[in-house]
């Protein structure tokens, strides 16, 4: 059986699908920058991932991975294809159309500290987001909403009036998520949210991860390379490589029966004790 004809858990319905995404990007020389290719990012992706579940998007550095997830919140444009949130087309929205579905679909960045403005703390951080999207909330109410959150992901209220140049990693990773939770997203896209964190912290941030999807029901796109990581996490998983799905199905089967023979090269390079 092709590991194309897998099907993904159909128990319910999609609340993102993904049809025959294509991100090419130009290749320009000479003295004009005259365009003489195309480098094919992503070339003809198609996936779903339904409410409440989370697929795993593995693949090594430069298979797309990260194209994929910044082109669903429209940080970079699709060459052609389809991106459907609960049956509509978001990719040919205009910024104005998109941007009350921003709230509902949040991405939580590999680098917290470089997504996280250093010259402001954590509470403003985190507070600014309520300010746009929760026009009807007071200052004091931000300040209870803010405190809620930095609980939720295992700080403490009063860190809120610290920088971020105070924090770990582990802890920069924890705001970061506080701050996607702030204005209740439905479907988080997870991008290497843990690759440049220690081991330990890496299982810690994890099963934060792990514990807030099931409490509050989320979708996720966990975008990563470690296979461990994956695994645990992930209800289903898509293999990426050069921009093609060349393997996909429900985690386990996958990663301990895989078919494709990149899949098989991928688990064959994990160091093994």
């Amino acid at each position: 059986m092709s590991t194309l004809s897998k099907l993904q858990d159909e128990s319910s319905s999609p609340l993102v699908e993904v049809r025959d995404l294509k991100v090419y990007f130009p290749i320009r020389s000479g003295i004009l920058q005259r365009q003489t290719n195309v480098f094919k990012a992503v070339d003809g992706v198609s996936f779903s991932v339904p409410a409440g579940k989370t697929v795993g998007l593995l693949g090594e550095s430069g298979s797309g991975k990260t194209t994929i997830g910044r082109t669903l919140v429209k940080l970079i444009a699709a060459t052609s294809g389809e991106a459907l949130w609960k049956g509509k087309d978001i990719l040919p929205m205009s910024e104005r159309e998109f941007r009350p579905l921003r709230r509902r679909i949040q991405y939580i960045f590999q680098d917290p500290f470089g997504s996280l403005n250093p010259r402001i703390t954590i509470a403003r951080i985190i507070g600014e987001a309520l300010e746009i999207h929760f026009k009807e909330m007071n200052a004091s109410e931000r300040e209870d909403r803010v405190a809620s959150l930095l609980r939720r992901v295992g700080l403490q209220p009063e860190m809120g009036r610290r920088y971020p140049h105070e924090f770990s990693g582990g802890q920069r990773q924890r705001i970061g998520i506080a701050r996607a939770l702030a204005v209740e997203p439905e479907f988080l896209i997870c991008d290497e949210p843990v690759s440049a964190l220690d081991v330990s912290v890496q299982a810690q941030i994890v099963n934060l991860l792990q514990d807030i999807q099931e409490e509050l029901g989320l979708a996720m796109l966990f975008i990563a390379h470690d296979l461990a990581v994956v695994e645990h996490i992930s209800d289903s998983v898509l293999v990426l490589h050069r921009g093609k799905i060349v393997e996909l199905g429900p985690s386990r089967e996958v990663l301990e029966d895989p078919q494709d023979p990149y899949t098989r090269e991928l688990l064959a390079a994990v160091p093994r004790i």
